[in-house]
């Protein structure tokens, strides 16, 4: 993990970062007037962002900043600049940088810090090799009279807690199981100062969560049912805010077998809600932000052996209602919906889901944002855009009509687990929205969850996605 931290002044030995706007006066960086005018020309006449000086002792590096229209949009400009910058600070071998704010806004530094940091995490765990792919960074100094170490500390944290998440959703199901996902659970929270609470099979058929032990039949791996808490002392919340994540650790579809090109092959990532929820967990405990929060994670793999369920099997659920199970590719919804109805004993003040639920979801509005919908006030669901643009985890509402619960009826149970061909991120909703007794709005991370290229700071493969968008919402609004 990258360290960040405060340095009050630089010295000729460290390889410098400065950030700055074009029009930006480069005296008092120990720059020649040589320097100086290669800079202002590469600036002016080259039009040029980034510029690069070698003074054989050290590397400078300059960013310009651009403004744009919206705040939240210069804001991810720096988080982008941060992740160009550390693609040439890895080019360059180089092991510690020294950023300093020139003339740009704290937010904008402490966002393009956060953007070199996101840059800088690697999945090695499974390379012969890793000493030799690793990238070079180790440390990043921040040199700035605006910006406090308490800041850098929270920064790191939610940074950290981004790649955990990552780190989960990136593990293989040889190794992630819904058993060893919960026994992670128990690593983090010894870390970051949450309680977990594991419930095994017994307990979960003694509990009669129908969805759960319905979409396990086909694997011979066991479910398990997660609860992580976070209760301080000061907590400013008497209702806690509970989050759920769907914890698929592995989808095959089931019977309704998915096919393997782009689709079953990146399957391990379909417990990146579960993954989001305890980098969420983590974060919130290891800041101490006094609020009281609590997740809840059904967990299994979903394959097509043993006794697996088939569609037209009816299913009862742990609140009592049936279920006519038609698409065994939509079992997302049916472990979901026993968490949602089990929170409803911690009579929640919001429950917020997380799931990588629909391709419809993806077919919306692809992978540059999060599909939503729910019951919570508007106030509510605008804060929480509000965090979802200040983090560029940018949150796209659905409609959520009376009547799309028309395509959810059943001829032979309370409802059925699939709407039909058209709006199946919204039916998914509606199937869910059966099980709730409080605020709740479900987030469909489908489409940001798991990236197949790179992009910038969220990287390939797993992106953490949730984790910053969901932990900015708690701290500004609890």
């Amino acid at each position: 993990m990258t360290l960040i931290t405060k340095k009050s002044t630089i010295n000729n030995k460290d390889s410098l970062v400065l950030l700055c706007r074009k029009n930006y006066n480069f005296n008092g960086h120990g720059f020649s007037k040589p320097e100086i005018d290669f800079i202002k020309n590469e600036l002016y006449k080259n039009d040029k962002k980034y510029i690069q000086l070698n003074q054989l002792d050290r590397y400078v590096l300059i960013q310009v900043i651009e403004n744009k229209k919206e705040p939240h949009l210069t804001i991810d400009t720096a988080r982008r600049a941060g992740s160009t910058v550390h693609g040439h600070v890895t080019d360059l071998k180089i092991d510690n940088i020294a950023v300093v704010d020139g003339d740009v806004k704290k937010e904008e530094t402490i966002a393009f810090i956060e953007g070199v940091a996101l840059s800088n995490y690697q999945f090695l765990k499974y390379k012969k090799d890793k000493k030799k792919e690793e990238h070079s960074l180790k440390t990043i100094a921040v040199v700035s009279k605006s910006i406090s170490q308490v800041q850098l500390d929270e920064l790191k944290t939610i940074v950290d807690a981004t790649n955990i998440s990552r780190t989960l959703v990136n593990e293989p199901v040889n190794f992630l199981t819904a058993t060893q996902l919960s026994k992670e659970f128990q690593k983090l929270g010894k870390e970051a100062g949450f309680s977990v609470e594991i419930f095994n099979k017994a307990k979960i058929k003694a509990l009669k969560m129908g969805g759960l032990l319905s979409v396990n039949l086909g694997s011979k791996e066991p479910p398990t049912f997660s609860i992580l808490e976070y209760k301080p002392k000061n907590a400013k919340n008497k209702q806690p805010v509970v989050f759920v994540g769907k914890g698929v650790v592995y989808d095959t579809g089931g019977l309704s077998l998915k096919p393997t090109p782009n689709s079953m092959d990146m399957m391990k990532c379909d417990m990146a809600g579960a993954a989001a929820v305890a980098g969420v967990l983590y974060a919130v405990a290891k800041a101490k932000l006094p609020v009281h929060v609590i997740g809840i994670v059904p967990a299994t793999d979903n394959r097509p052996g043993e006794n697996a369920y088939v569609p037209g099997d009816v299913i009862t659920m742990y609140n009592g209602m049936t279920v006519e199970m038609l698409n065994a590719d939509a079992e997302g919804r049916m472990i979901l919906a026993d968490a949602l109805s089990y929170a409803q004993k911690y009579k929640p003040k919001l429950v917020i889901d997380l799931a990588t639920l629909t391709g419809a979801a993806v077919a919306a509005i692809g992978t540059s944002g999060i599909v939503a919908m729910g019951t919570a006030d508007e106030k509510t669901k605008n804060k929480l855009k509000d965090s979802g643009y200040r983090t560029f985890e940018r949150i796209a509402e659905m409609p959520f009509w009376d009547d799309y619960d028309d395509l959810i009826k059943s001829d032979i149970a309370d409802m059925k687990n699939i709407g039909g061909p058209y709006a199946g991120s919204i039916t998914a909703g509606k199937f869910l929205a059966r099980y709730i007794d409080y605020p709740w709005i479900h987030l469909d991370i489908a489409g940001p969850a798991y990236l197949t290229a790179k992009d910038s700071y969220r990287g390939k493969g797993g992106t953490g996605v949730g984790v910053r968008l969901l932990y900015d919402f708690i701290k500004n609004n609890f």
